[in-house]
């Protein structure tokens, strides 16, 4: 009878601490979620800030203005445009190469 008490007295201790560490792991996994989670909370604000700003730097207006004072360019009329011909393109003796490639209309 000693030897069972014994045997069910060392279960039962072995079991409470099986059950101290699997709550410890518990409470440890839980804080870790919940860092997880704030963090993933934050990097979804960070790309949603990412996200306007973007689309802020990409208005055409903002694009047509860096485009005039960066790269000094100015919009297409017909007084300043300037045709040019394919190089490839070869002319036989009865017909020219003409300005546009060579197609016809």
């Amino acid at each position: 009878m000693m030897r069972l008490n014994l045997l069910l007295l060392l279960g039962v201790l072995l079991s409470a601490l099986y059950l101290v560490d699997v709550q410890y792991q518990s409470r440890r996994l839980y804080s870790e979620l919940d860092r997880a989670k704030s963090q993933a909370l934050k990097l979804a604000a960070e790309n949603e800030r990412l996200q306007v700003e973007k689309r802020a730097q990409a208005t055409s207006a903002r694009v047509e203005s860096l485009a005039r004072s960066k790269l000094q360019m100015r919009a297409a009329t017909p007084a300043v445009t300037t045709y040019v011909s394919y190089a490839g393109a070869t002319s036989t003796p009865d017909r020219p190469a003409s300005a546009d490639g060579g197609r016809q209309p």
